[in-house]
Formats: structure tokens, sequence, C-alpha cells
């Protein structure tokens, strides 16, 4: 027996046990029955890589950064940058409480590394060189270490060149788990969105494609994928409620998905649960953004429905002359329709930071008049980054950011390392309370958000999520801790 099968063994005997001691009909609370047919997912199923651990609490995977010709469509290839040779690279899941190890092995043209985005980990396993840790280079390897302490949708990518690493195909998403959730449906999704760009040879698009103007839109392939896929088939059976959690992985697009006038249900985002469902018609995911909703499509039996993103404007160049796009078909079994069930009733108790006493900090992005050599960069307080000395913060400091985009573009901003709980001009929290690690800001507007510093010190990223952004200057760190920060390098 292998070390996957004898940690699988372990699982089940523990699952056996807790049955036997919770009575009768505790198993069937617990793991309810699928309501779908059989292989429904099996267009979106996303590769689990091979757990080499016996112990049922660690996971330990290898992951090799490699070029790869990956199919994304019949007849349709790129020579795509991977982990493992996928797009995405593999599904990483584990449960709340888990110690995960990841054997990272660049074999890239080029250093990289593996960022743990929204993960509160140790600061030496964030994965940003010059900060965190030294590149990666060409045939060398990394070994990622720390536990996963809490429960949620999450996800990995470079954070070295991230904008185009990420955009080649660097990324892959990283569930957490918790068994006791209570959102007790059987029928669950992990989606991976994302877009990149090659010419019909299968030759990816240039990182610097577009000039300035690329760099102050933002670049977005022209095929958009779920699970590596454009436009794959689900098979869903009428009424019949699941899970998806959705994670938009692109290096600048904005997701606006519609079900056909159909109701989201969102249960959570970044940080796990939000503190109670909320339901939409629409669902905007900005870049490195996840949400976690309960979906129950309705549709004649055989029949099929896409699913479109939307236009969303972003600034100037994201709706004028762009069409929707298809990202994904459900397709209706010949199963009878059922009534869709009303949503579970899933809550969660959140105690927020308090503004209280809490320490100010101000932050202003802008975008100056090109130079005379017809370069643009964004700005934070005056300052492109790694002009910028790092902000700070001591341990156990609450602070609250108030953050204003005096620019034209909406900016998803992401802190690492943390959450944040964004909040209103007095410093309430926005209903319903829910944890962020990234939140859009709107072209001219202001947010707040209440982040408390806990006890991991060191030097943490924040920046614009439309990674071209980020690599034009909008970006910064906040120094964690009594002791001065070493000066730093740093190519995001």
């Amino acid at each position: 027996m292998n070390l996957l099968s004898t940690r699988r063994l372990v699982s089940l005997i523990a699952s056996v046990c807790l049955t036997a001691m919770s009575g009768p009909g505790a198993a069937a609370a617990q793991t309810p029955a699928s309501l779908e047919p059989a292989g429904w997912d099996a267009n979106v199923r996303l590769a689990e890589p091979a757990d080499h651990n016996p112990d049922p609490h660690v996971l330990e995977i290898d992951l090799t950064a490699r070029v790869a010709d990956v199919e994304v469509a019949p007849n349709t290839r790129v020579k795509a940058w991977t982990y493992d040779g996928g797009l995405p690279g593999p599904f990483i899941r584990a449960k709340v409480g888990d110690r995960l190890i990841v054997h990272f092995t660049n074999n890239l043209p080029e250093p990289s590394t593996v960022h743990w985005h929204g993960i509160r980990l140790p600061i030496e396993m964030d994965g940003v060189p010059g900060i965190s840790q030294p590149a990666v280079k060409p045939g060398e390897t990394f070994v990622y270490d720390f536990v996963l302490r809490d429960a949620g949708l999450f996800w990995y990518h470079p954070h070295h060149m991230s904008a185009a690493q990420v955009g080649f195909g660097l990324y892959g998403a990283l569930l957490v788990e918790d068994p006791n959730d209570g959102v007790g449906i059987a029928d669950q999704v992990t989606m991976v969105l994302s877009d990149i760009g090659f010419d019909k040879n299968g030759a990816l698009d240039p990182p610097d494609s577009g000039g300035s103007a690329g760099d102050v839109f933002g670049r977005e392939g022209e095929h958009v994928l779920l699970n590596g896929h454009k436009a794959p088939v689900l098979r869903v059976r009428s009424g019949a409620p699941q899970r998806w959690r959705i994670v938009n992985t692109a290096r600048s697009r904005f997701f606006l998905l519609d079900l056909q006038g159909q109701k989201f249900t969102v249960i959570g985002t970044d940080g796990g649960l939000q503190e109670r469902p909320t339901t939409s018609e629409v669902l905007l995911i900005t870049p490195g953004e996840r949400v976690d909703v309960i979906v129950a499509p309705t549709g004649a039996p055989g029949s099929e429905m896409p699913v479109y993103s939307m236009l969303y404007n972003r600034g100037y160049g994201s709706v004028e002359f762009r069409s929707i796009e298809q990202v994904l078909t459900l397709a209706f079994s010949t199963d009878p329709a059922m009534t869709p069930p009303p949503p579970p009733s899933v809550s969660r108790t959140i105690v927020p930071p308090s503004a209280a006493g809490a320490t100010r900090v101000d932050f202003t992005f802008t975008l100056p008049a090109m130079d005379s050599a017809g370069h643009s960069e964004f700005q934070v307080n005056g300052f492109p980054y790694p002009k910028a000395k790092p902000y700070r913060a001591a341990l156990g400091e609450t602070q609250l950011w108030v953050i204003k985009n005096d620019t034209k573009w909406d900016h998803p901003f992401h802190l690492h390392g943390y959450f944040f709980m964004p909040v209103d001009e007095q410093g309430q929290p926005l209903r319903p309370m829910a944890w962020k690690d990234t939140i859009n800001i709107p072209m001219n507007t202001t947010a707040r958000v209440l982040v408390t510093f806990d006890e991991r010190a060191g030097t943490w990223m924040f920046h614009c999520h439309i990674l071209d952004h980020a690599e034009i200057g909008l970006m910064g760190t906040v120094h964690v801790g009594p002791s001065a920060p070493a000066e730093h390098t740093h190519s995001n």
C-alpha cells in the first residue's frame, strides 16, 4: 500500500469511528448524498497531487514549475508555464489545522517562487524574493512548510515577475476545508477562472504587449478559461443545489458572472464563511478574490445554459468595443427537475477588530502623467515601489487603513499574510461581516479596512492585484515588529 492510500485509510478509519460515536443517522447528516448524474463534474475536475506523508494531518507534496504543451480546447494548444504540467496547477486540498509541506522545484528558464495568497503563515514562507526568501533559480528547489490555520479557498502563484508568470499559466487553487462548516451540500466544484494569450502556433503573447498602455490598463489574454478549459461543460440536474468555490487567478481580468438571472447565494469570501448569506443575480470577482456560493440552476431537462462573464467597467478600455465571454456551459440532465430547496442557513460568529484606538494610516493611489520617455508609474502616497519606505506596525497593533483611489481605474487591493475587515466611515464593519485579504477599490473612491497585526513579525507586501499595475509601482510593504526592516530589493 502506498503512502497516499495509507493516509486515506487512516482518514476512513477515523470517519468510521466518529460515525460510531455519533449514533445512528450521523453519517447521513455529515455526508449527504449526491443529487447529480454520474460523472457530472468530469470536465471540470481538477487534478490533485500525490501525498507522500502517511500522517493524516500532514500533506506533503512535490510541485515543479516547468513549460508544458497544454490543450485548452479541442485543437487549441499553448506552450504554457505550468505547475506539474497542468493548467491550472494541482488542486491542493487539506483540512484546517493540517500542516502543508511543498517541495518546490523550478525547471523554468528564469527564477520563480511560490506565494500562498491569503494564507496566514510565517514570513519565511510568503514567497516574495528579496523580502521573505531568495528567488528560486532554474534547477533549484525550496521547501515551503506551514500550518493551515484558516478554512477557505486560497491560491498560489509566483511573486517574481508575477504579471508575466501568472499570465503564462502559473497558478493553482488551495482549498482548506472545515468538515464542521454546516453547509451540508454533497455536490461541490472548485472553479479556477483565468485567461491566457497566445498565437495560432501556441506561442505565448509577449509579457510587455501593448507597451505603456498595457501597463496602465492591465493585460488580458484573449482565451478565457475555467479550470484550464474554454467554456467546459458541467452536467447538472435542474434544481439540484451545488456549492461552487470560485477564485479569480487572472493577472488583470475581472469576472462578472451571470447565471441567466438566477440567484447566487454567497456564503463566504476570501477568509472563509461570512457572517450570513446574501443573494445576488450577478457575481463580481476581481483578480485575487474568492467567493463561496450555493447555486441551484434550473432549466428544461436535456437543455443547455451558458454562464457568461458580463462587461464590467473597471476603467477606460474595459467595456469599449468588448464582448461578453462564456465561461461555462451547464448541460441539464434528463433526470426529472427538482424544486430547488431553500439554501442552508449558514452563519458564522465573527468578532471584528475595534476602530477605537486604532492607528490611522492613509494611502492615496495616483497615476501621474507619463514621463518624457513615455513611461507610466502608479504611486502610493507620491512614491512608486521600490522607492517608498516600509510602513510600520507593532505586534498586536490594530490599524485603520484609509485607501483612496485617485485614479481612473479600479484596483483590487491585496495584503499579504493578514485578513482585514472592511468598515464604513464610522469604523463600523460592513455587513455581513467577512474577513478579506483582497478588496476592490473602484475608481475615484475610498475604502476603509481594519487590520490587526498578530505575532507574525516581518515585512509584508501589499499591492494592486492587477499585476501589471503592481509592476509599475502600485505596491508597498508594512514592517510588523520591533526591529528595523533590512534593506531589500524586490522583483514582484
